[in-house]
């Protein structure tokens, strides 16, 4: 019996120390919930502190992030605008310069873009511009600098272009013609017809320009050397170059190399001095012109259009006038002016 009492004893004890704990903890209870509701509104308040920083921040990600996006548009919209301008000047006829710069702007650009009026800058003691800048402009509206009080921004490019003659570059065909050929085929003006006339390559010429020997270089055709490696040759004003020997190509000229130049303007060398012979002849260059080439024959499988027959060679074609802006040629004030110009953009 002493036993039983005993045990029954010890639930008793544990079951009156259990609820003890537990009435301990439901009297906190409230004093918690009021320490965590003070936490909260706490919370609330650093939050709303940071929130502005915060979209501060955004702003200038997002924002600026598109600000730099619709600077990049605008700067290829004045170059491309600027590069229109100065093309129709360099051909002789500036044209509504204005309503050119707008109509590249419109077609490049962001949405309200504007292109102010450009400035055509003429050289000393002439009358004719030689460069031409174009500013565009454009206004951005934000989405979140609001915020920090900029509701929007102005955005604006600017491009200049020069032209000029060409005073050196890399030619697509190795050929040079003489400055007395140049001249019976415009009649010493700048070129700006289109009547296709065959130029008979030097040693049987018939311009006239050769005199009696009808030659220019004895053993030369006009071709120079280009290394054998690519169907080009780069020169430069009042420099020497070496003329190659025979009446084909030059080295490295393929068929496909000549075929695929009929059709296009390409700007060839003039020269006007001359000298030595065979593989040590030697033409000066004067200037560049550019040719519309038509057809030639060259013998061979190098014939297309056959303007000449048999031991002839020749090339088909015209003297035009020529803007060219791939970067292959560079132009300088001394450089004659046979109707060619060379753009380049400066911004």
């Amino acid at each position: 019996m002493q036993r039983l009492t005993k045990d029954l004893s010890a639930p008793r004890h544990s079951r009156a120390r259990g609820g003890a704990l537990r009435r301990g903890r439901s009297s906190t209870s409230p004093a918690l919930r009021r320490r965590l509701a003070g936490e909260h509104g706490a919370a609330a308040v650093i939050l709303s502190v940071l929130l502005v920083p915060l979209l501060g921040f955004t702003a200038i990600a997002v924002d600026v992030g598109a600000l730099y996006a619709d600077k990049a548009r605008l700067q290829v919209a004045a170059d491309a605008a600027a590069l229109a301008v100065a093309r129709d000047c360099a051909r002789g006829a500036c044209g509504d310069m204005q309503a050119t710069a707008q109509e590249l702007v419109d077609a490049n650009s962001v949405a309200d873009a504007g292109a102010g009026a450009p400035t055509a800058a003429p050289p000393v003691l002439q009358s004719a511009p030689t460069r031409v800048t174009v500013t565009g402009s454009a206004p951005r509206e934000h989405w979140f600098a609001p915020v920090i009080g900029h509701d929007a921004s102005s955005v604006s490019a600017t491009a200049t272009v020069t032209w000029g003659a060409p005073s050196g570059g890399t030619a697509v065909l190795p050929l040079i013609f003489s400055w007395c050929e140049w001249q019976a085929q415009t009649g010493g003006g700048a070129p700006s017809g289109t009547t296709e006339r065959t130029i008979v390559l030097p040693k049987k010429s018939d311009t006239g320009c050769t005199g009696p020997s009808r030659m220019f270089v004895p053993g030369g055709f006009g071709w120079l050397t280009t290394g054998g490696a690519t169907c080009k040759a780069t020169t430069r004003i009042d420099r020497r170059f070496d003329s190659e020997p025979g009446n084909n190509p030059s080295q490295g000229c393929s068929v496909g190399d000549v075929a695929a130049l009929v059709g296009r303007t390409v700007l060839l060398p003039i020269f006007d001095q001359y000298g030595d012979t065979g593989s040590n002849a030697w033409y000066e260059v004067y200037g560049y012109a550019a040719f519309r080439i038509t057809g030639y024959h060259f013998g061979g499988q190098f014939d297309s259009g056959a303007p000449c027959s048999g031991e002839q060679r020749c090339i088909r074609g015209y003297f035009t006038r020529f803007v060219d802006a791939s970067g292959a040629f560079d132009t300088s004030p001394d450089a004659p002016d046979l109707g060619a110009a060379i753009l380049r953009l400066i911004r």
